[in-house]
């Protein structure tokens, strides 16, 4: 098939990318190579890309109506995968414009260009952000999404809702996944597994919020790419039930019908506390950590745990990576990189 992939030189876009042309479909990569974390990381990415076959890359922005116009028009796309946001839950709170540019504008972009060229499946990403105040663990696509914590928060729940209007008015087949702190190799530097291994390796203090006690449902890259490239094949019709949010917070939604619509939770269905996820991170390094302990910040949720029931009654998804072995993928890759040696 041939498939955009937005956002191709971000992390889950560059492995996705990788998966997919690996059982031999055409990827056409879009990422707009901002500098939001090191460009060069990203530039190493897409380098591995472009030396496969069936990969071309579009190095423009998903906010050019135009281009995006043009981009559709001219490619008959079999699938969208729509992975390029601006991400980061601290940072919309210094910059809140790239948030509604990105997040918001560049969505609507998406969505046009697959309603007027008729693509057959639109697969977007959301994030576990959508629960925010939700104090109901497991999280559950039933669950209401109404107080989030954090504009970033905010813009992905827009995009669902954005997403259910058009599968509603023009029958455009739309899928939301909800991913839950994703690691692995080639990961954001930004995330708490690349900045905690850089700093233990510098010997500088690591900083760790809400003093530890954090809970998050870690899910291993490749646990991700096997269940979106599931999904990406599942194709919702409008015959299936689709599972709208509870804003009750008591019975289950009710079910509404006509609409090829879904949402999933994608998570390791696993959470792990921090402070253990840390201490790992030290065994696999052989070497302590200096821990600068600091309040709960602005924009964060405490725990995330993704009930993925419905995710894996569609279409058999289990994650089956445990942490430790996430984790030692993640520093061979990381020393290999960066040419370091183990302490």
């Amino acid at each position: 098939m041939k498939i955009l992939v937005t956002g191709a030189a971000g992390f889950i876009g560059f492995h996705l990318s990788a998966c997919l042309l690996a059982r031999g479909d055409e990827v056409v990569g879009l990422d707009n190579l901002n500098g939001y974390y090191d460009v060069g990381l990203k530039k190493a990415r897409l380098a591995q890309l472009q030396a496969r076959p069936g990969f071309h890359f579009v190095h423009d922005d998903l906010i050019n109506r135009e281009a995006m116009a043009a981009l559709f028009a001219e490619n008959p796309f079999e699938r969208v995968v729509h992975l390029a946001a601006q991400a980061g839950v601290r940072y919309s709170l210094e910059n809140p414009h790239a948030y509604i540019e990105s997040n918001i504008t560049g969505f609507i972009n998406i969505l046009e260009g697959c309603r007027h060229n008729r693509v057959p499946h639109l697969l977007y990403a959301s994030s576990s952000s959508v629960y925010g105040a939700n104090s109901r663990l497991p999280f559950s696509v039933r669950d209401r999404v109404d107080q989030p914590l954090s504009l970033y928060a905010a813009s992905k729940r827009a995009n669902e809702l954005m997403a259910h209007t058009y599968s509603h008015l023009f029958a455009t087949p739309t899928t939301g996944l909800r991913f839950f702190t994703v690691y692995g190799p080639w990961g954001r530097p930004d995330m708490a597994l690349f900045l905690f291994t850089r700093k233990i390796l510098a010997n500088e203090p690591i900083p760790v919020f809400n003093h530890g006690q954090h809970r998050r449902d870690f899910t291993y890259i490749d646990d991700i790419i096997e269940g979106v490239v599931r999904v990406l094949d599942h194709i919702p019709t409008p015959d299936q039930i689709t599972n709208a949010t509870d804003e009750t917070e008591a019975a289950p939604a009710a079910p509404a019908h006509g609409i090829p619509y879904r949402l999933y939770n994608i998570g390791n269905n696993q959470p792990v506390p921090l402070l253990v996820y840390i201490q790992t991170l030290e065994e696999v390094l052989g070497k302590k950590a200096h821990i600068q302990w600091l309040p709960l910040q602005p924009g964060d949720v405490p725990d995330t745990y993704a009930d993925i029931s419905e995710l894996e009654q569609a279409v058999g998804f289990r994650p089956n990576t445990t942490v430790r072995e996430g984790i030692e993928r993640f520093v061979a890759w990381y020393l290999d990189y960066y040419g370091q040696n183990r302490p």
